[in-house]
């Protein structure tokens, strides 16, 4: 294949911030505590309504570290593994799927990229059947998160992954898509040769707007267990991605808000 399909996760394959997805059973498993699961709705709704910008994200970044030091990189395997398909599988954007397939009978590869974790975007990958993942990473020493980021998929970070990989695999950025709703993902989008806004925040949709680029609205949430089939050929593809538990936003969001309000 001689190009790909890029598509970030949150809110343009699926209708959720993955990690706040996670908040119950995060709770359950003792990784975060009671108030920041019960806020968990509301950071949510909060999440949809205004996005995610620069400085929350490098705060969420940085509230990342300090939390999951000392986290089991097993217990967050096993607490992903088990609810999985129960809280991802019917968040999945049906226009996404769409894009999925067509991306792939046009011969390009269709890769996932994310700030949130390999632990959460690897099994959403396997899950899609997409051909390779793009994640941040943490450090890992004997079986437990340090606290330390090897790598934050984010901003500029997406976009030198991309060109790494694209100059890897022989892909032609100029024939290349990607997908985003953010305005934090122009690096991304502007990597490649065609960027599509997707269910845009305020900024990206008036940069798409300067920029002649294609918005598309997706709507339609569908379960992706109904949608797509055990892919064929070699398991998914992981790439700058190992350990991480970016699984945490909820908490932090959830912080923010009350700090703002109280």
């Amino acid at each position: 294949m001689s190009a790909a399909a890029f598509f970030d996760l949150d809110k343009t394959v699926i209708a959720k911030s993955s990690t706040l997805a996670f908040g119950k059973p995060f709770y359950k498993g003792g990784l975060v505590n009671r108030r920041a699961v019960l806020k968990s709705s509301f950071a949510q709704f909060v999440y949809l309504l205004q996005g995610a910008d620069e400085d929350s994200m490098d705060k969420m970044r940085d509230y990342l570290q300090a939390l999951c030091a000392g986290w089991s990189v097993q217990q967050v395997h096993d607490i992903v593994a088990e609810t999985l398909h129960e809280l991802i599988d019917p968040l999945v954007y049906a226009e996404a799927l769409e894009l999925f397939a067509e991306h792939r009978a046009a011969g390009r590869e269709v890769v996932l990229v994310s700030s949130s974790g390999e632990e959460i975007v690897g099994p959403i990958g396997e899950m899609l059947g997409v051909d390779r993942v793009i994640a941040t990473r943490m450090v890992v020493e004997d079986g437990h998160y340090t606290g330390d980021i090897d790598f934050y998929a984010y901003g500029d970070g997406k976009q030198v992954a991309i060109k790494e990989l694209a100059a890897k695999r022989g892909w032609d950025l100029a024939e290349c898509y990607a997908y985003s709703d953010s305005a934090t993902d122009l690096p991304m989008l502007a990597a490649v040769g065609n960027p599509v806004a997707v269910n845009p925040d305020k900024a990206l949709r008036r940069a798409a707007g300067e920029r002649d680029w294609p918005v598309r609205v997706f709507i339609k949430p569908v379960r992706a267990s109904r949608r797509v089939p055990s892919p064929p050929g070699p398991p998914l593809a992981y790439v700058g991605v190992s350990a991480l538990a970016a699984l945490v936003a909820l908490a932090w969001l959830a912080g923010r808000r009350s700090r703002s309000t109280g």
